[in-house]
C-alpha cells in the first residue's frame, strides 16, 4: 500500500454585511462573511490543497484560478467534489482529514457536526474519518481583530 500525506492552508479576508460559508455550510450567526472569488469558505479551500498536494496535482489556484469567471460566486462544495473525482481517478483513496479553524466569531464547534457530514459525504468517507477543530487567535493578529479567517487542513490519502 502506498500513503502520502498533504497540507493545505487558506485565508480569507472578513467582511460585513457579507455571508460566511465553513466546512460547505452558511453560518447565519457569522457577524461577517469572508471575501473570496467564490463563496471564500476557506475550510474546503485549505482541504482541497491539501487533497491535491498529496496526490502532486498542484494546487486548488491552479485547476480553480480566482481569474476566471466560471469560479465567480462558486459553491466550493463544487471544488471539493472535483478534487476528490480526481484523486479517484488517479487511483488515491482517502483515509482521513484533520481541520483546524481559526476564527474569533461565531463559535465553530456547534457547527462542527454537520460540517463534518457534508465534507464526509462529499469525500466519500465516514464522518469518524473528518476531523474539525477551531481556536480563536486570542485576539492577536488580523485573526484576532477580526479582520480575517483562516483553516488548515492535513490528509492522508492511500492506493491499495
Amino acid at each position: 500500500m502506498k500513503i502520502r500525506v498533504g497540507m493545505g492552508f487558506d485565508v480569507h479576508e472578513l467582511e460585513t454585511g457579507r455571508d460566511l460559508f465553513l466546512g460547505g455550510i452558511h453560518l447565519t450567526d457569522a457577524p461577517k462573511g469572508a471575501v473570496g472569488h467564490s463563496d471564500a469558505d476557506v475550510l474546503i479551500h485549505a482541504l482541497c490543497d491539501a487533497l491535491l498536494g498529496a496526490a502532486n496535482l498542484r494546487d486548488i489556484g491552479f485547476h480553480f484560478a480566482n481569474t476566471d469567471d466560471r469560479w465567480k460566486g462558486m459553491d466550493s462544495k463544487y471544488f471539493l467534489k472535483e478534487v476528490t473525482s480526481m484523486l479517484h481517478a488517479r487511483g488515491w483513496q482517502i483515509g482521513n482529514a484533520d481541520c483546524t479553524i481559526c476564527l474569533e466569531k461565531p463559535k465553530v464547534n456547534p457547527h462542527v457536526p454537520a460540517m463534518k457530514k457534508v465534507l464526509a459525504d462529499i469525500m466519500k468517507v465516514e464522518e469518524d474519518d473528518v476531523s474539525i477543530k477551531a481556536t480563536t487567535n486570542e485576539k492577536l493578529g488580523y485573526v484576532g481583530r477580526e479582520e480575517g479567517i483562516c483553516a488548515y487542513a492535513v490528509v492522508l490519502i492511500q492506493r491499495p
